[in-house]
C-alpha cells in the first residue's frame, strides 16, 4: 500500500469508527474541537489530517490512534508508522 493508499485508510478507518460509534459529524467535531465542515472535507478527502488532528479524532472517539493505521503495509507494520509519525513529531 502506497502513502496515498494508506492516508486513504486512515481517512476511512476515522469515519467508520465515527459512524460505528453513532457520531454524527457535528457531535465529533463537538468532542474533537475540530469544525464540523474540516471534518466533513476530510472525509471526502479534501483535506489532510494532522498527526494532532488524528489524536484530537482519537481522544473524541475514545480509540488509539495506530487503530486507524493499516496493521501491515508495504514498508512494514504499525511500529513503523508509529516510529514514523515519532520521528515527524520530534522534527518539529
Amino acid at each position: 500500500m502506497d502513502i496515498a493508499g494508506q492516508l486513504q485508510y486512515v481517512i476511512d478507518q476515522i469515519k467508520k469508527m465515527r459512524v460505528q460509534k453513532g457520531f454524527s459529524q457535528m457531535e465529533l467535531s463537538l468532542r474533537s474541537n475540530l469544525t464540523q465542515s474540516f471534518l466533513a472535507n476530510l472525509e471526502k478527502g479534501k483535506k489532510l489530517p494532522s498527526v494532532l488532528t488524528i489524536i484530537k479524532i482519537a481522544d473524541a472517539l475514545e480509540v488509539n490512534p495506530q487503530d486507524f493505521f493499516p496493521e501491515k503495509t508495504n514498508s512494514g507494520t504499525k511500529e513503523h508508522i508509529k516510529a514514523k509519525i515519532i520521528s515527524l513529531l520530534e522534527s518539529l
